[in-house]
């Protein structure tokens, strides 16, 4: 049922009211998606969507003027909620906390979908224990350059690692470029024991594919697919699946069965597909909560890696065990010699960012010609409301005789790392 006012709709989901403000707000231009299209797809595929993130605190990710839009990151929920949205506080390690939304139901996920909310950004830990995850996180982010042949088969040997520890994985696309793997796990860890855990994985898979993946925190020395542990880390958060993605297309963020990793491609799965994949085939993570394991393996393996703890992201309290938290390229001694990096511009919007990038190519084009893919470092800095953008380059590659210096930043916007 649906009742319609000039500017509003309200649908009665789960026995509830939720109001729909603007629905003909258009979010994603070129397939000319709406707010409402995006309301109704949440609702068709609300049983997978919950299963994902429901139950878990939320951190809201809106896009109000659509994708091409500005964007922000809002961990608190709205003070002017309906009664029924449940909120749980969450404490994070800057020492603040936050009320976060928890969805229960459909009406939640179309609420959260009013708000322009395109992603679901579930923390890994359900609303009734903060403070043991339940589910380990595999995160393949490919470098640029990096196909998504690459990218398949770095999860087939993450898929054999977690074999190998008597973990059940369960695949999903990134809705981006990369791919997720979700692992139910026992919650029975801290956060940091089960960020180790990941460590440890990301370390193996390296091994045993040294020339396809990476668990390199510094980007600079990333080569092929980064096994990003840090999602682990707590306060961290991922699309979750059946997530939309703020991607031209509306790409959703797929889960998959292991048959269908070697076969699919992520542009297949968008908000205009999912629904009837979903009417089809069901939740192919339906049981997921069925097969929850043990780290105890991984950590073994951490201490037999006896490699010690890996850089943790910008802003986390330095930690004991920690290695020096300095960039490569910006190390006073170091055993390999320091990496030839510039930095090019630093904006809030990452197209105004890639233009300064273009401009400083067409003034040393002789040099841009030696560039390769993952020698442009684009930086999404994330503050602690919004995302910046940073464009460095690494001149490993082009002749020392043709090194640019390092320039003014253009452009060059004073953006403060807490904004």
């Amino acid at each position: 049922m649906m009742a319609k006012n000039s500017s509003a709709e309200i649908l009665n989901i789960a026995d509830r009211e939720v109001t729909i403000s603007n629905p003909d707000k258009v979010l994603f231009p070129q397939p000319k998606l709406t707010k409402l299209d995006l309301v109704r797809y949440y609702i068709a595929v609300s049983e997978g969507a919950l299963r994902g993130a429901g139950g878990r605190p939320n951190m809201l990710v809106r896009y109000p003027n659509g994708i091409e839009g500005d964007h922000f990151y809002q961990k608190r929920a709205p003070s002017s909620r309906p009664p029924w949205i449940e909120v749980v506080e969450l404490r994070f390690p800057s020492g603040r906390a936050a009320d976060e939304v928890v969805p229960r139901d459909a009406a939640a996920l179309a609420w959260m979908a009013n708000l322009a909310c395109l992603e679901l950004h579930p923390h890994p830990v359900r609303a009734d224990d903060l403070d043991h995850p339940d589910e380990l996180r595999v995160d393949l982010d490919p470098v640029p350059g990096v196909t998504w042949k690459q990218i398949q088969q770095v999860t087939a040997v993450a898929r054999a690692v977690l074999d190998d520890y008597k973990l059940v994985g369960w695949p999903k696309t990134s809705g981006s470029r990369g791919m997720h793997i979700c692992v139910r796990i026992q919650p029975r860890w801290s956060f940091d024991e089960v960020r180790l855990a990941a460590l440890a994985l990301a370390r193996e898979v390296e091994r045993r594919a040294p020339k396809l993946a990476t668990s390199a925190w510094w980007k600079e020395e990333r080569q092929g697919v980064f096994v990003d542990y840090n999602q682990n880390a707590k306060d961290r958060t991922v699309a979750a699946a059946y997530s939309v993605r703020p991607k031209p297309d509306a790409r959703v963020s797929a889960p998959l069965t292991w048959d269908e990793v070697d076969h699919c491609e992520p542009e297949d799965f968008t908000l205009l597909t999912l629904p009837a994949r979903f009417k089809k085939l069901g939740d192919l993570h339906a049981g997921i909560d069925e097969h929850a394991g043990s780290i105890e393996g991984l950590l073994e393996l951490f201490e037999q890696q006896g490699l010690g703890d890996a850089p943790w992201p910008p802003h986390y309290r330095k930690q004991d065990s920690e290695p020096p938290r300095v960039q490569p390229s910006k190390r006073k001694s170091t055993r390999k010699p320091k990496l030839p990096l510039i930095e090019i511009g630093r904006a809030r919007r990452k197209e105004d960012a890639l233009a300064g990038l273009e401009r400083w190519k067409a003034r040393h084009s002789e040099a841009a010609m030696h560039l390769q893919p993952a020698d442009v470092l684009v930086d999404a800095m994330r503050g602690r409301y919004s995302t910046w953008t940073r464009i460095r380059i690494n001149l490993q590659h082009v002749p020392e005789a043709l090194r640019p210096a390092q320039e003014p930043l253009d452009p060059d916007e004073k953006i403060r790392s807490n904004s």
